[in-house]
């Protein structure tokens, strides 16, 4: 059994904090850990009022997208198995698809140059700032070779991978 670490436990608790924001309640009580303290539930000031809430599934979109690219990572699979899902939150996942906001050009272009230790001028004839297509993890960007070859380069976003080691370290607590 692997013992949670501080920052995992930090990370938990964030996870649930979220979930709770977009009126997820009922799903952060059902789990082993809050079970006990589902009575909260009543007790929380926010439910004692009637309050339009957004659909269910738009609240577990957003509690995704907030929860950052593994999350909606997640949330972009489960969208692809309809018959694992009720059909207004598969079809509120599917906008995980493609609505994730591109990161500057300029800051693509930094990664790549840091990456290849030298300026992009001296890497490509032609690089495209604006991005072809942006998702959670990544973007890609259009540019021409030296030798003339078109291709596609796909960016990390800045600072990713420490969001998914820290997500996925969360799978290993036993």
């Amino acid at each position: 059994m692997t013992m949670i670490r501080p920052g995992q436990f930090i990370r938990l608790l964030r996870i649930n904090f979220v979930l709770m924001r977009h009126g997820l309640d009922d799903i952060v009580f059902a789990t082993h850990l809050f079970r006990p303290f589902r009575f909260l539930i009543y007790l929380n000031p926010i439910n004692w009022f009637l309050r339009k809430r957004e659909s269910r599934a738009v609240r577990v979109r957003r509690s995704l997208e907030d929860l950052g690219p593994i999350f909606i990572k997640f949330g972009q699979m489960l969208s692809t198995r309809r018959d694992l899902l009720p059909d207004d939150i598969a079809d509120e996942l599917e906008r995980l698809q493609d609505a994730v906001p591109p990161f500057p050009g300029a800051v693509a272009q930094q990664i790549i140059e840091k990456a290849f230790d030298r300026p992009v001028e001296e890497i490509f004839d032609e690089f495209e700032s604006s991005p072809l297509a942006s998702a959670s993890i990544a973007q890609v960007h259009a540019a021409k070779l030296k030798n003339g070859d078109e291709v596609v380069i796909k960016v990390l976003r800045p600072d990713v991978l420490p969001v998914i080691r820290r997500d996925i370290s969360l799978l290993y607590i036993g």
